[in-house]
């Protein structure tokens, strides 16, 4: 094979990792854990959970997936991840999602089985790796090395993650914009989303306990890229290349532990038992884990999962604010008190999500004098955008609905959570919505 260079492997990753164009398609990846009804407290048997996904109705475009074509996978810790398909626009995707999610819903009923949308398990019950990959297993090993912390976001936390075009070459939707307003946009939707007050079934001081835990795990791989890039393919393509190499790919019954401290730049370089390959690249890309991460789309990682359909609120949101040009410039504008806030600590000041704003965000929620201030007008003006998107009257009374419940009173769904731990309801998860 051609040895792999330095700069070959940044030109990789800046094609790869970014497809120039106009915005166009939107995706969403939901995360649920699973309880059963019987005993919610109890860990679920994974042959209970594979039971339950053998018996979900085929007929997808393929003949083998859910009716609209959404891609099924289990986490770690027995959560269960729904990934839609890439749609046109925003209608369509929440469509999809709703008929594939509905199908979910009813086959882990029948098994006893209820999703529940929230960041972090809300419930005392034992954590364990429900799966033997190597990659998990190495990545186990790798996040041990530095605390409790790797181990609790395989098995203990779920997210929403929207998916949307990364952007054009200039213009109202180009790349560097859509880049900066989705990393400024993080405090807002941790704070407004924050689901995630509990852990091991006590208050933990945090709204978003999830994004805490996040924030807490291996700098090079869970921090947004050096802002100081005024490219971000640069920028992503020096980020991939500078984080710690978690796990090295081999041959079935050996382990797939890394060296530890090897980045993949000192892999290239010849610090690996082997030369690596394209291949390794790639697969490497898929084991970091920033706020918002280039996979040819953006992928937005930082909102806590949602209660029954909360996740279409997230998706509506976040679409209407990057794909309508009157909404962005709206939320830059609220934005940019939040954005002084992190730059008044100099060059020093930590990246996202241990910067300033995020902290507060992921604390307080929108509590947050100035968070609330954003957020309410984020949410205005994803209202006014979706008012300009024929068809979307439903999803815009959900955002607005979503406003007055939460972030018009200063509180998020973290609330409702912490509500019921005084009320003495929480040892049972939330009700979802069939």
């Amino acid at each position: 094979m051609t040895p792999l260079t330095e700069s070959g492997a940044l030109s990789h990753v800046s094609g790869v990792c970014f497809k120039i164009g106009p915005p166009r398609l939107v995706g969403v990846e939901v995360e649920w854990f699973v309880h059963d009804d019987r005993c919610p407290s109890r860990p679920v048997q994974p042959e209970l959970l594979h039971a339950a996904l053998e018996s979900l109705p085929l007929g997808g475009p393929d003949g083998t997936s859910l009716p609209s074509g959404s891609r099924l996978t289990l986490e770690p810790g027995g959560q269960v991840e729904l990934s839609s398909p890439p749609a046109t626009g925003l209608l369509a995707c929440v469509d999809d999602t709703r008929r594939d999610l509905t199908a979910l819903r009813a086959a882990f009923a029948a098994q006893g089985l209820r999703l529940t949308g929230t960041g972090t398990d809300p419930l005392a019950r034992p954590r364990r790796m429900v799966l033997d990959h190597p990659r998990y297993l190495a990545m186990e090993r790798f996040f041990d090395s530095a605390g409790p912390w790797g181990r609790v976001m395989m098995t203990g936390t779920a997210s929403v993650q929207v998916c949307l075009d990364a952007g054009d070459t200039d213009g109202p939707h180009a790349v560097e914009r859509r880049w900066q307003l989705v990393h400024r946009l993080g405090p807002v939707l941790v704070a407004a989303f924050a689901n995630s007050p509990l852990l091991d079934g006590r208050p933990t001081g945090h709204r978003s306990t999830r994004q805490t835990v996040w924030s807490r795990m291996d700098p090079t791989r869970t921090l947004a890229p050096e802002p100081d890039h005024g490219d971000p393919r640069e920028a992503w393509a020096q980020y991939v290349l500078n984080a710690q190499v978690l796990c090295v790919r081999r041959p079935e019954g050996l382990p797939w532990t890394a060296p530890p401290n090897l980045t993949f730049r000192d892999w290239i370089r010849g610090g690996g038992e082997r030369p690596p390959t394209l291949a390794d690249l790639d697969y490497h890309s898929t084991t970091l884990f920033p706020p918002v991460r280039p996979r040819g789309h953006l992928e937005l990682r930082m909102v806590d999962a949602q209660p029954g359909e909360g996740w279409m609120v997230v998706t509506a949101l976040v679409t209407a604010l990057l794909d309508d040009p009157l909404a962005a410039d709206a939320a830059f504008a609220a934005l940019e008190p939040l954005d002084a806030l992190d730059r008044q600590q100099g060059a020093t000041a930590p990246r996202p999500p241990r910067s300033a704003a995020w902290r507060r965000a992921a604390t307080l929620g929108v509590a947050d004098p100035e968070l609330r201030r954003a957020a309410l007008t984020c949410f205005a003006a994803a209202d006014a955008a979706l008012g300009r998107l024929p068809g979307a009257g439903r999803l815009r009374t959900a955002v607005a609905e979503f406003a007055e419940r939460y972030p018009a009173r200063g509180r998020c769904p973290a609330d409702d959570q912490l509500d019921a731990l005084r009320s003495g309801t929480h040892r049972t998860p939330p009700e979802e919505a069939p």
